[in-house]
């Protein structure tokens, strides 16, 4: 695994920020973010230049036309965001955008972090420092134990636990970390209970601690957003705790996403001979920590942490980012977009790769990139990589 970067103590005492979204305000960053082509990156890239998401809505059409979308961009009707909103109002949720206080500092850090989170329960604490704990749905009654030890642990030292309310090892670390504060992150909109056998538990975190997921309410998860929604769970803790994990398990898509994100990544190793172990295992080969108590983590964690013995509900307070420059967005025209769009092809690369290639300012490319995605002719396959679309 590659090494993680070495990080500054990111956690200081600080009051919550008390401002939010007016309706209107609320209502425009929905629509945006449910627009055709508006991803993660595009939602950022549109709220940046444009100023506010009423202003981007209302430039959507044009971008597309610029950039020679094949067709004009579905742009999400008023009635639609306005019915998503009543709904996750009834199942008491709320929504929290990226550029919002109240959403996750940690995961709000993550390249392309998801502009909006619903949230049901105790939204204070997204922002304490978490570690989550993930592993085996078919874990063994010591995988179980361990887990909960873990949980329980690094509750009482302050720490948030983090995991995804399936079955096995993550049902243990929620259940042993309901006193002292837990998030269960789902792949599903937050009153779509799953696994059904958690339905009590699920509704105790909506109660004692905190639901989030990306998803709207009413929606039923599907193979392909568990794996989403454990970028979500890595992205908001500091580190990731794998407790049982076989060879081809969901879990390593945690670790993976964990190491893509400079998170400290902990293995807790298990019997040669054990399936369930064999995931974990070629973790510590590959890299991750090695831990067998609680102790271990709080070590490698303390600096960034800034928590030590004995219970500290600490507030995530991250550095203040240096002021922008107050100069407008560079022009970008028909041969900007064309240069960009002619060095990219199917293989993915990185925004340096096509910088380099085209010559263009950082910004620039940014801002073609942004236009080039929302005419439908770029896809982002992976963290920070853009492809050309076959049919583009």
């Amino acid at each position: 695994m590659a090494p993680k970067a070495e990080q500054p103590t990111l956690f200081e005492p600080a009051p919550l920020p008390v401002a939010k979204f007016g309706d209107a305000e609320t209502l425009a960053c929905l629509r945006l973010i449910r627009s055709e082509n508006v991803g993660p990156v595009a939602f950022r890239e549109l709220i940046n230049r444009y100023g506010g998401a009423q202003r981007a809505l209302d430039a959507l059409p044009e971008i597309a036309k610029r950039a020679r979308s094949k067709r004009p961009v579905r742009v999400c009707p008023a009635s639609d965001a306005q019915a998503e909103l009543e709904t996750a109002e009834r199942i008491g949720a709320r929504p929290v955008f990226t550029i919002e206080p109240g959403y996750p500092s940690a995961l709000a850090a993550i390249d392309a972090p998801p502009p909006m989170l619903y949230v049901k329960g105790r939204i204070e604490l997204l922002q304490r420092p978490a570690v989550a704990i993930v592993g085996s749905r078919m874990c063994s009654a010591a995988g179980s134990k361990l887990a909960a030890m873990f949980a329980h642990r690094l509750g009482e030292a302050g720490y948030l636990i983090v995991s995804g309310l399936a079955r096995g090892i993550d049902g243990a670390a929620h259940r042993a970390a309901l006193k002292s504060g837990t998030v269960a992150v789902l792949a599903g909109g937050l009153d779509i209970i799953y696994p059904p056998e958690h339905a009590e538990l699920h509704a105790e975190i909506a109660t004692d601690g905190c639901l989030v997921s990306e998803m709207p309410p009413g929606f039923k998860p599907r193979g392909q957003d568990f794996p989403r929604r454990n970028r979500i769970i890595s992205g908001i803790s500091l580190g990731v705790i794998i407790v049982e994990a076989a060879a081809r398990s969901g879990t390593l898509v945690t670790a993976r996403y964990a190491g893509e994100q400079g998170r400290d990544v902990f293995a807790v190793p298990g019997h040669p001979l054990d399936p369930r172990a064999e995931g974990t295992n070629k973790l510590i080969k590959s890299g991750a920590t090695l831990v067998t108590d609680a102790e271990d983590v709080m070590r490698v964690l303390e600096p960034v942490s800034g928590l030590r013995e004995g219970p500290a509900h600490l507030r995530w307070q991250p550095r203040e980012p240096a002021p922008a420059a107050d100069q407008p967005p560079p022009i970008v025209g028909d041969d900007e977009r064309g240069l960009v769009l002619a060095v990219l092809g199917p293989a993915p690369v990185d925004l340096d790769a096509i910088q380099r290639a085209t010559g263009l300012s950082t910004r620039a490319v940014q801002i073609a990139l942004m236009e080039l995605d929302l005419a439908g002719h770029i896809t982002r396959p992976g963290t920070g990589l853009i492809a050309r679309r076959d049919s583009a």
